[in-house]
């Protein structure tokens, strides 16, 4: 069994030990890549299917595009070129020569007359397509999205959070004028709250970013905005209002209902494997991992405990009898129109002790222990994964009502869960009137910290040299009180959230 570092001594370290105790992940023998295990995929499936049905129920389609992406597109966007030309990997030859008794090498004569870049994102590429796509207003708007993985040539990796190539979907929307696509970044970023808060169980700031911080192309960037267990802030998803500049870096054009040609306006959105890391951070602890039960791939697991045969068959024979009804239970939107996921552990190398154990440091949200004598007594006993030791044990359920009581549970824990993130992110969010606060609060508390911005990129930057604490989100909610940024003193218009981020 797996020993995961306590949070309090090293949150790196705890973080890395459930990623591998829990079976999610592991580096591969590409650096800074990763494997994703078969119980970390399964989260990423939950995932995906959820916020597939998110995008389509909002009238978006899948389609798939290229992962190389000819050199010269990414030169005529030139935001986007300064901003991704150090991430990325590029093609240069199409073969590869075997050389007796040394193995193989790259074929000088097969260099491609035009180098490919392995997609770093894929709004080249795609607004490429789309001028054969759209000729006029009819063919507005297009709203499509991709599943896919990225490659960016991150120098520092971490599992999950941080690697060279990570999965994700990115939508790419095509609209008849600015209203509309504005409209249409602002309702994916609810899409993007919504699944963040309502599946993940993980409260998010949502607003748009900085200038400092937005994406290379975009006219302005909206985020949704959490925070980890540590103080750090993690940039969860980001919704990009992209105005008609890569229409006009690949000429597409429309005719409008007068007849007039215009450039199509612009969007893209995406989150990644990311969300794992944050969903990990938010909500795990020294035991493992936790696991909303939205998006857990196991729901249930029963134990059953015994010593004798006869013992065993009986509580084996009621266990299958109960995971029958948990699977059949009704269930509808909640859990995306799936049945109810439930395992019997039934393996017999193992004591129920040990089977505790790693079903805790899975994140299993359910665990519900059957004897020869809770048999005896028609019954049995639940355990919630969030509410450690015996608090979180109920004794003496019958087995007639346990799958009513162990979905009311369910239901309980995705509450609370939530709850419990968003009490943990207000403590740790203060406010600073001065920049030595500031720093201090920074150095000591982390979190998020409100402060006043002067609005340039100046104080931006020198607050983030000096701090390590950049500026997260604009929050739409903020209090648009004037004041005097921290730095310079200089008039500013409502305070903005900083942190120290991943």
């Amino acid at each position: 069994m797996a020993t995961i570092t306590k949070r309090s001594e090293d949150y790196s370290q705890w973080y890395l030990d459930i990623v591998h105790g829990a079976g999610l992940a592991e580096n591969s023998d590409v650096r800074g890549c990763m494997v994703i295990k078969p119980h970390g995929y399964a989260i990423w499936e939950k995932m995906q299917r959820a916020l597939d049905r998110m995008f389509k129920d909002t009238g978006h389609v899948n389609a798939y595009f290229p992962v190389f992406i000819p050199k010269s597109f990414l030169a005529r966007e030139e935001e986007m070129a300064a901003g991704f030309a150090k991430e990325c990997a590029v093609v240069t030859h199409y073969r590869l020569k075997a050389i007796p008794g040394k193995g193989v090498e790259v074929d000088p004569e097969a260099r491609l007359t035009e180098e490919l870049v392995v997609r770093p994102t894929s709004e080249t590429i795609i607004w490429n397509t789309y001028r054969n796509w759209i000729q006029s207003y009819r063919d507005l708007p297009l709203l499509i999205n991709q599943w896919c993985n990225v490659v960016r040539w991150e120098m520092r990796t971490r599992l999950f959070l941080r690697t060279a190539e990570f999965l994700w979907q990115e939508g790419h929307t095509a609209h008849a004028s600015r209203q509309e696509a504005e409209e249409e970044a602002h309702r994916i970023l609810e899409v993007y709250r919504s699944f963040a808060e309502d599946w993940m169980a993980m409260p998010v700031l949502t607003g748009p970013k900085s200038e400092g911080q937005k994406f290379p192309g975009a006219v302005y960037t909206l985020c949704i905005e959490a925070l980890m267990q540590d103080g750090k802030a993690l940039q969860a998803g980001t919704s990009h209002f992209l105005g008609q500049n890569f229409a006009k870096a690949f000429n597409v054009q429309f005719q409008n209902q007068t007849g007039q040609l215009e450039y199509a306006w612009a969007t893209s959105w995406g989150v990644s494997t990311r969300l794992i890391g944050g969903l990990i951070m938010t909500h795990s602890d020294d035991a493992g991992l936790v696991l909303p039960p939205r998006l857990a791939p196991i729901h249930v697991v029963i134990v059953p405990i015994y010593r004798k045969d006869e013992e065993r068959r009986a509580v084996l024979e009621a266990g299958h009898k109960l995971a029958e009804r948990l699977r059949s239970l009704p269930l509808g939107p909640w859990l995306n129109y799936e049945p109810l996921s439930v395992k019997v552990d039934d393996r017999e190398q193992y004591q129920p002790g040990y089977k505790f154990n790693e079903w805790e440091l899975k994140g299993v949200p359910i665990r519900v222990e059957l004897g020869p004598k809770d048999l005896a007594a028609q019954a049995c006993v639940l355990a919630r994964r969030d509410v450690p030791g015996k608090e979180g044990k109920v004794l003496g359920v019958p087995l007639e009502q346990a799958p009513e009581r162990i979905m009311e549970l369910l239901q309980t824990m995705q509450r609370d869960l939530l709850e419990k993130a968003r009490r943990f992110r207000d403590q740790m969010t203060s406010e600073a009137t001065s920049y030595e606060q500031f720093k201090e609060l920074i150095a000591d508390k982390g979190g998020f910290v409100w402060a006043h911005w002067d609005g340039t990129r100046e104080t931006e930057e020198r607050i983030a040299e000096e701090t390590s604490a950049t500026i997260r989100c604009i929050p739409f909610s903020r209090r648009k009180e004037p004041g005097k940024c921290i730095l310079t003193g200089r008039p500013s218009q409502g305070m903005v959230v900083f942190a120290k981020a991943y």
